[in-house]
């Protein structure tokens, strides 16, 4: 079971989901990956100006997971798959995946529009059945982050059509993922501190 796979901290401080017995997967066929994971979560903290500075394309936290993760290896992958029809190809590339290492996807869905879930999950199905794929991983915010984001006067960039785990659960529940085991993580409340702007 996930519970009894994850460190103390990890389990308490994140909301925690997995179908198709994806950490059985990760923990003993990626070990590596594993660990870089748990290591990343870990040592993760929600800083306060991650959420009162606004950002630019890319958030400040999903920088910060994509600096920690690039530092052991991973990297944003986009395949460049194809169909061939009676002898003809057709490119089709996927969309990029935020961080990508030995068959490990992970994406980083902190305040986007909701249907960029969609867009993961598929993702993660089409790269699970072309074998390019073997668990697709997706950090997210726990529903109770919002009473802090209403506390600091910014609910309303985070709101109810952006991506948080009551969208992505039920998109999940209802096979969007198909055959992909999947591995998901919701920032709670406990994991925010103070910082400097």
């Amino acid at each position: 079971m996930l519970t009894d796979r994850l460190p103390a901290f990890v389990s308490t401080h994140y909301e925690c989901h997995e179908w198709r017995h994806a950490s059985a997967i990760l923990s003993q066929d990626f070990p590596s990956e594993w660990a870089d994971l748990i290591d990343m979560l870990s040592g993760f903290r929600l800083n306060k100006s991650w959420i009162t500075v606004g950002g630019g394309n890319k958030s400040r936290l999903a920088a910060h997971v994509d600096a920690f993760l690039t530092a052991r290896g991973w990297a944003e992958k986009q395949f460049q798959t194809a169909f061939e029809v009676d002898g003809q190809r057709l490119d089709s590339p996927t969309h990029k995946v935020d961080c990508f290492k030995n068959r490990v996807a992970l994406e980083v869905e902190w305040n986007n529009k909701d249907p960029f879930f969609d867009r993961d999950l598929n993702n993660f199905r089409l790269l699970f059945d072309l074998r390019a794929v073997s668990v697709g991983v997706i950090l997210t915010r726990a529903d109770e982050l919002q009473d802090i984001f209403n506390d600091l006067g910014r609910g309303s960039s985070y709101g109810n059509s952006t991506t948080h785990m009551s969208k992505l659960l039920p998109r999940i529940e209802g096979g969007g993922g198909a055959g992909c085991p999947l591995l998901v993580f919701g920032i709670r409340k406990s994991l925010f501190v103070e910082d400097e702007a």
